[in-house]
């Protein structure tokens, strides 16, 4: 995608990813932006001033702490939370062993085996790790920005786990990119890989300053008993089944060119959003496509910003998050994410604001949206939080 920080990367008209490549421009944003997460600790530990203003259609409430790049969140089959961090990335590299990313942008990569989780949360806020996945970061000059384990989804109760922070050209040479199956004992099993997958299987339109030999996969959904997986560096959609075989869906990149398709939800049809790239002819330019089972796709609304989440309430409106939202600046800026909800005359109503780069959103059973806030940034760790979004209307 777009280069958007290597799933914990952000990106430029020339790099795509939640995960990739930045030209010589971006790489300095992206040194402010890590001087920007730790400056902020302090504000986002104390709920500062910018979590004061809040529209009136929200109320927005503390809910998870202490979480290491947290990105796709849902509810499981138990009534807990499900949370994919991201992780704290690694230090091994693979220089020599494999095509890297290319080291004039975001690479090489530096990784580890088990840097990320998945985390289960319950209703007072407690954390217990479920399972540990690889985890990796780009390199220094371009924030060393984490990726890890993306989402996560459930069929008839078993949890799957999409990888994005694994692959040799990511540093974590022995796991690939792929779908694991996640066992009752915290062990699993990769059922589909989807790094050899993008290797035998290119997309129409590649970035070659901005491109990610084992891609940068970024949300997940399970339909009638299959997994639907997004990616945003090549723009692609497959269909993963239970027995991990892979099929393309749609290749997005073919119609929409490097828009960098990020977060997934379906609701009769698929709906996928764009991240886009931090360039000034890219603000606020942002679409949300609708794509059935056959690949057919259509923008249902557009003019929205860095979409990392889609998700549906139980009156069929559909709420977008916004990562970061600017009318001036086109790369990521701190505590301008925002929750906006999509009428049927397609009005964008805003429901809350001031999220501090939010990464994944879905409801909960008590019909309030739940938050990964602060999913990414650079060390200290443990920023991460999740936030319950009470909706009034």
């Amino acid at each position: 995608m777009k280069r958007f920080c290597s799933q914990s990367g952000f990106a430029t008209k020339a790099s795509s990813r939640p995960g990739g490549k930045a030209a010589s421009r971006m790489r300095g944003k992206s040194v402010l932006l890590a001087a920007a997460f730790f400056a902020a600790s302090v504000a986002i530990s104390t709920e500062a001033s910018a979590e004061a203003k809040k529209p009136a259609l929200a109320t927005v409430l503390p809910y998870a702490s202490g979480l290491n790049n947290p990105r796709g969140l849902h509810f499981g089959p138990d009534g807990y939370l499900y949370v994919a961090e991201g992780g704290v990335g690694g230090s091994h590299f693979t220089d020599g062993e494999c095509t890297q990313v290319r080291s004039d942008s975001v690479g090489p990569y530096s990784g580890s085996q088990s840097g990320s989780s998945i985390t289960r949360i319950d209703r007072d806020g407690n954390k217990t790790p479920v399972a540990t996945f690889p985890s990796s970061q780009t390199s220094p000059g371009s924030g060393a920005l984490i990726s890890g384990v993306a989402d996560l989804a459930f069929i008839d109760g078993t949890m799957y786990a999409l990888l994005a922070g694994a692959g040799c050209s990511h540093g974590v040479e022995q796991i690939p990119n792929g779908i694991a199956r996640v066992n009752a004992n915290g062990t699993w099993d990769l059922i589909a890989n989807l790094s050899l997958y993008q290797m035998n299987h290119p997309t129409k339109v590649i970035n070659p300053p901005d491109f990610e030999p084992d891609g940068t996969w970024w949300s997940m959904v399970a339909v009638r008993g299959d997994l639907y997986a997004v990616e945003p560096n090549h723009g692609e959609m497959v269909k993963v089944t239970t027995d991990g075989s892979i099929t393309r869906v749609i290749d997005i990149s073919a119609s929409q060119g490097h828009a960098v398709p990020t977060s997934i939800a379906y609701h009769g049809v698929f709906y996928v959003a764009n991240l886009g790239q931090f360039d000034p002819e890219d603000l606020n330019t942002q679409s949300i496509y609708r794509i059935n089972p056959a690949g057919h796709i259509q923008v249902v609304t557009t003019g929205l910003s860095k979409v990392l989440g889609l998700a549906f309430d139980h009156r069929d409106r559909l709420y977008v998050l916004e990562t970061s939202y600017s009318t001036s600046d086109p790369g990521p800026v701190p505590f301008t994410g925002r929750i906006l909800r999509i009428e049927p005359n397609g009005k964008q109503t805003l429901v809350a604001d001031h999220f501090f780069f939010p990464t994944g959103m879905t409801f909960g059973p008590d019909g309030a949206l739940y938050v990964s806030n602060v999913g990414f940034g650079p060390p200290p760790f443990g920023l991460g939080e999740i936030k319950r979004v009470v909706l009034s209307d």
